[in-house]
């Protein structure tokens, strides 16, 4: 007697790796790598905190500073002098250059658009404001 056994071949299936969802996932890294990639070169303005230990200057040097008030879109006040935001450049480069260290104090009104300020801040860095210190008036 013999015996035969049957050896029953079952579909196997595939036996690759499926690389639509590893591409799926690269390509979604790639575009927000794209998208991210222009905001990390945007300029940036560096901000510091005063500093709540710091005492008082024993001795008063000549106050030199440039002070920008924000009035409204279309006007600053430029050491309590009125000036249109057109003639800002004209005006400010002048007394920074004659200031020893070149500070210019900047306070806003409440109204004031976003833009404007930052083309107030953008105007006396183009003047040559050494630094620039914001206060909140």
């Amino acid at each position: 007697m013999f015996f035969t056994t049957q050896v029953k071949k079952e579909n196997d299936g595939m036996h690759e790796v499926n690389m639509t969802p590893l591409i799926d996932v690269s390509l979604v890294l790639v575009v927000m790598l794209l998208l991210a990639t222009p905001l990390a070169f945007e300029s940036s303005i560096g901000v510091r905190k005063t500093d709540k230990t710091a005492s008082a200057a024993k001795e008063q040097s000549k106050d030199e500073r440039v002070e920008l008030q924000i009035v409204s879109d279309d006007s600053v006040r430029v050491n309590r002098a009125m000036v249109s935001r057109s003639e800002l450049i004209g005006t400010l480069r002048p007394l920074i250059e004659s200031s020893t260290d070149g500070l210019v104090v900047i306070a806003c009104k409440d109204r004031v658009s976003h833009g404007a300020f930052v083309n107030v801040l953008d105007q006396a860095k183009v003047c040559g404001a050494g630094q620039i210190a914001i206060t909140g008036k």
